[in-house]
């Protein structure tokens, strides 16, 4: 039988559960706790013998729902829902690693990302080898014997960097190590991760997937591909084979630090994922008018987007991203004050940290999400205190142009 197209099981896909009343809309179950007929039920659940929910903080049906969605859309085994974006990043990390491994990361993550491992990780004895995304040698060259898991985005936020993702997978494969990405801002509709040999990936579903800035959350997908039995972090669920990542991630990590998603959230953001492709295809359309005006624009000093014919990540994002190149690009004015005159002068556009909302968001990353980050470190990311980053929504593109072409004009006469 044909598989389905995204967008028909982005509204369709829900798995071998349905509502006990059959309703089209896949109810909001908000209670923190759950009934059992018997004594006997009861202990048979939370000894894991029965399948069922007992309290929201470890399962809830809505949750459960979202969670189904999300595994269809990826092509992947399970899913874990959780609380955040960074909450999903902790999770799945903290359920691979111990005090001694490392990881081979990306130089140019998102800012939270990057505090998470060196004020986070490193102080519990997990340490992060900080490597060019793009520099396949380099990330080889820093594996070792005590690497668990290579970590990048799929297009790195705000740098606009793309990593090969075949031949890493390649690397990963041949090391026994975990290759993990942040897929965020390219969502399950750009990046078949997969297909590209990705064993985890995880997302915000804060940006895309809700629909439009809604409601805060966070998925982590197991693709199904990994021998769980290289990860000495799990050996006591080796037992469980190809769930051995997910039963430890259910049975301890996820449910003893509490990072759990709210039902409501969850409703929202299956909501959200139903016009996902509609809005995705939108936006990367409004973001590659953009890019290819603002190169155009003698004000602005450099584009940072690989959907432009000038990035060397043009044709890696094409294949690996089915044509499209997301919906977030960067660009350089020449000078700090330029920035602040530039976003100062935005009518439609907003000032805000958020992506992926169905408003168009722009910021200036030096001083707003790596605020705390010192020179040495910026410089080290790739992140020059000229760098705007805009968040591309669903508007008219001819208003968000008109909208920058103004606010440009603060700057020298375009």
């Amino acid at each position: 039988m044909k598989t389905a197209g995204f967008a028909t099981r982005a509204v369709h896909a829900s798995g071998p559960k349905k509502d006990t009343h059959r309703a089209l809309r896949f109810p909001l179950y908000a209670g923190a706790a759950f009934d059992f007929e018997s004594a006997e039920a009861m202990a048979d659940t939370f000894s894991g013998r029965r399948a069922a929910h007992a309290y929201s903080r470890i399962s809830n049906p809505t949750v459960e729902a979202l969670e189904r969605k999300m595994t269809v859309l990826e092509t992947g085994m399970a899913t874990v829902a959780v609380s955040s974006g960074m909450a999903a990043i902790t999770a799945a990390l903290l359920n691979l690693l111990t005090a001694g491994d490392n990881i081979v990361a990306a130089s140019s993550l998102f800012g939270g990302t990057y505090s998470l491992f060196q004020n986070v990780f490193e102080p519990l004895g997990i340490s992060t080898r900080f490597v060019p995304a793009d520099d396949v040698r380099a990330i080889e060259g820093a594996i070792d014997y005590h690497t668990r898991v290579v970590f990048l985005e799929t297009i790195s936020n705000p740098c606009m960097i793309v990593p090969d993702f075949a031949a890493i997978a390649e690397i990963a494969r041949k090391n026994n190590v975990v290759l993990m990405a942040d897929s965020t801002v390219t969502t399950p509709y750009l990046f078949n991760a997969g297909q590209f040999g990705l064993n985890v990936v995880v997302h915000s579903t804060t940006k895309y997937v809700s629909g439009g800035a809604t409601s805060m959350g966070g998925v982590i997908v197991d693709l199904g591909n990994f021998d769980w039995t290289r990860i000495p972090a799990l050996k006591d669920y080796h037992r469980f084979k190809e769930m051995a990542f997910i039963a430890r991630l259910r049975k301890e990590v996820y449910r003893e630090t509490g990072s759990c998603l709210s039902p409501h959230n969850a409703y929202l953001q299956i909501l959200g994922l139903e016009t996902l492709s509609l809005r995705m295809d939108r936006i990367c359309g409004n973001a590659q008018a953009i890019a290819e005006f603002l190169e155009a624009q003698n004000a602005v000093r450099s584009v940072l987007y690989p959907g432009l014919d000038s990035s060397p990540f043009h044709d890696l994002a094409r294949r690996q991203f089915n044509g499209r190149y997301g919906g977030v690009l960067s660009f350089n004015l020449p000078d700090r004050a330029g920035c602040f005159s530039f976003l100062n002068a935005l009518s439609i556009i907003r000032r805000a940290s958020n992506l992926g909302d169905n408003k168009t968001l722009a910021l200036h990353p030096a001083s707003t999400i790596f605020a705390g980050f010192t020179g040495a470190e910026l410089k080290s990311i790739g992140i020059d205190d000229t760098l705007i980053r805009i968040s591309v929504g669903i508007e008219d593109r001819e208003d968000l142009i008109d909208d920058i072409r103004a606010a440009l004009k603060g700057i020298e006469n375009v």
